[in-house]
């Protein structure tokens, strides 16, 4: 077989089992790396179905979907979609742009048409995201493009023969030296590409200026891209008779809470500096009230999928995004687009008014804003909880029947009887409820929610379908610190500043959070799901976080409504003049209090192991092991729930058990890679 070009890929799988049915090359491409927002991507390639329109695929559509094919790969949902979007119209080079942009929006000295290009393409998908070297070909030409990061290694040869080689590393074939008239590698978010009917390597700089100058997409942008800032000021009328101590004490704010993690963000507008772990139980087995976002944990990178230094690296990083409904992606128009700029995910409550008012006069037209209730009555318990979650699922379709583009669920008004829906619950519940009726991508998902105050609970927010998020509470107890001059906040800082303070925080810690999994951008972090419950039920995971993985079971619908009654009752007791003296919760979740949280490391075990090391008291020592043993079992870690079933078969003798020495003979170091290194490759 004769061919003027080859795709090769030695290796087997990383991040799926390894399978015939998942071997590169696919139809378009070879992939070396991983596509870390894939479960996001994926969800957004099924909404945008219900739009798919072009006379360049003949035939009823539908016969093409799911676009994405369930359980496959990274590599292979990254093939489908770029197979899709070429079928579709687009040239292969402008398609693999469009799906691995490169780094734009902070860039300042890109050519103005490049970075216009980049912009209009960002309202019609999101980036794949993640450490990728793709390799693609249609045949005609091929190509190579490197992730924004240039997180994996492509290198290429050019002999004087003609003969081009690019591979992950050099050497994978013997090229005289003395052939070659030029070496190189890929950069980041560059391109190199190889067109065989011209006979000639097409760089970088000419593909993108081409592409860039296809159609006139700066003016397509300024006159259909809204400004966040340039919408008119809007006033909201909220009613309600409760007080700012009584809002605090149901969303379970804490002072500990409010002088450790949001002081800091208002004052240094950064995180607060901690340390790693926590000596205190799981959401599922602690006594206390906890918050949705505490059954969550945040996945990272690991093996051969590295992070990214969001410090250091913050040309490659971007948190700003659009909000609006999306058009058919095989038919780029002026129209498509036609959405609004956030420059940051979270809002402030004048800036979400002037979303919630959009439509009103000397607005911008085209758009239309629907706030939906997040609240439920707190009596009907784990029944009215679902209720309300099938009432806003039904709402949201009803206002996308009616031609509304933006959402927001919001949870203000609660009061005696109406209790907050948790807001990652009823984000969730709209957004995966969208994605299967097909008409998530028809308009964005905006939460009003008082529950939000940390770093984490807002980029739980974003990973599970919201694009942008207003902790209203949070602002407000902020107003409430400076006022009194509290937590080391000057009186004199205005409100503005403290709440751009508090923003920027949040920005930097959402970079923090995205790139330990090596992703650059909220863009393609929204919907990404790239968290692990623990201790959550199915009946919750199917209902409202679909995909994600919940290994050990738990807690239904109805222990989630206790804990929001729990801290309802806080505000609203039966008996008013209980606790007519209390303010908010002590906390003790960081720092152990006496009414706080359960501690493994509490004044008694630290007083055992300090004094059993400073006289060396072996005694003491196994009192002090006794008690951490004892209170790991007693529902504070899931190591302790184990126990070893020594009834089921006899000891092996250590006489039959095989020596280090011999075991150690079968290492190999290749670890991952083994297959890429190994004589059978070669």
């Amino acid at each position: 077989v004769e061919s003027a070009l080859a795709l090769v890929h030695s290796r087997f799988s990383t991040n799926t089992f390894p399978a015939w049915p998942l071997a590169h090359p696919y139809r378009m491409i070879a992939h070396n790396g991983e596509i870390n927002t894939v479960q996001g991507n994926r969800n957004w390639m099924r909404s945008r179905e219900a739009l798919l329109a072009t006379d360049l695929l003949p035939g009823d559509l539908d016969r093409l979907f799911p676009i994405c094919t369930p359980g496959a790969s990274d590599t292979a949902t990254f093939d489908e979609a770029l197979e899709l979007l070429t079928l579709g119209g687009y040239p292969l080079p402008e398609a693999v742009m469009m799906m691995i942009p490169e780094p734009w929006e902070s860039h300042e000295s890109m050519d103005e048409d490049r970075r216009a290009f980049y912009q209009y393409h960002a309202s019609l998908m999101e980036p794949w995201d993640g450490p990728a070297s793709i390799a693609f070909t249609d045949g005609t030409v091929i190509g190579a493009v490197l992730d924004r990061n240039g997180l994996r290694p492509s290198r290429y040869w050019v002999t004087d023969d003609d003969l081009v080689v690019m591979a992950s590393e050099v050497g994978v074939i013997d090229v005289p030296t003395s052939s070659v008239i030029e070496k190189g590698r890929l950069q980041p978010g560059r391109m190199f590409l190889i067109d065989t009917s011209k006979g000639r390597i097409v760089r970088d700089h000419e593909i993108k200026s081409e592409l860039a100058a296809a159609r006139p997409y700066r003016e397509w942008l300024d006159q259909n891209l809204v400004q966040l800032v340039d919408l008119p000021d809007r006033e909201r009328h909220l009613g309600g008779d409760e007080t700012a101590i009584q809002r605090q004490q149901v969303f379970g704010f804490t002072h500990e809470e409010l002088k450790l993690l949001v002081a800091p963000m208002v004052r240094d507008a950064k995180e607060a500096l901690g340390s790693m772990g926590t000596d205190t139980p799981v959401a599922a087995l602690s006594n206390r009230s906890r918050q949705l976002y505490d059954y969550f944990s945040q996945l990272f990178a690991q093996v051969t999928n590295p992070p990214l230094d969001a410090i250091r690296e913050e040309l490659i990083t971007a948190v700003c995004g659009t909000i609006g409904p999306e058009g058919n992606l095989l038919d780029p128009t002026p129209g498509s687009c036609r959405q609004i700029y956030l420059p940051h995910p979270v809002l402030t409550e004048a800036e979400l008014a002037r979303i919630i008012h959009i439509d009103e006069t000397g607005g911008p037209g085209d758009f239309r804003a629907v706030v939906l209730d997040g609240r439920y009555v707190v009596a009907e318990g784990g029944a009215g909880l679902t209720s309300a979650l099938d009432r806003l699922r039904d709402e949201a379709s009803a206002a996308i029947s009616d031609g509304v583009s933006l959402l927001v669920v919001s949870d203000r008004g609660i009061d005696a009887v109406h209790a907050p829906i948790p807001s990652l619950l009823a984000v969730g519940a709209i957004h995966h409820h969208l994605i299967n009726e097909k008409t998530r991508s028809s308009v964005s998902l905006l939460v009003e929610s008082g529950d939000a105050r940390e770093v984490h609970h807002v980029a739980l927010l974003l990973g599970f379908g919201a694009s942008a998020v207003c902790p209203y509470v949070t602002f407000e107890a902020i107003d409430g610190m400076v006022a009194e001059g509290q937590n080391g906040l000057s009186q004199d800082l205005e409100p503005d500043r403290a709440r751009r303070n508090y923003v920027k925080a949040c920005d930097k810690g959402i970079l923090k959070v995205m790139s330990k999994m090596g992703i650059s951008t909220v863009a393609s972090y929204t919907g990404a799901q790239i968290f692990e419950a623990i201790g959550l039920g199915d009946e919750v995971v199917d209902s409202c976080f679909t995909g994600t993985v919940s290994r050990l079971g738990g807690v239904g619908f109805d222990i989630l409504a206790t804990e929001v009654a729990v801290r309802h009752s806080l505000a609203f007791p039966d008996n008013p003049e209980e606790r007519a003296h209390r303010t908010l919760e002590v906390g003790g979740e960081y720092q152990w209090r006496r009414e706080g949280e359960y501690h493994l490391f509490n004044p008694e075990t630290v007083f055992r192991l300090q004094h059993a090391t400073r006289e060396a008291r072996y005694d003491v020592f196994k009192q002090y092991t006794a008690l951490v043993d004892g209170q790991a079992e007693n529902l504070a870690t899931l190591r302790g729930l184990f126990r070893f079933r020594t009834d089921l078969r006899p000891p092996v003798p250590i006489a039959e058990v095989e020596s280090v020495s011999e075991i150690v003979r079968r290492f190999a170091t290749g670890a991952m890679s083994y297959g890429s290194i190994s004589a059978e490759a070669h």
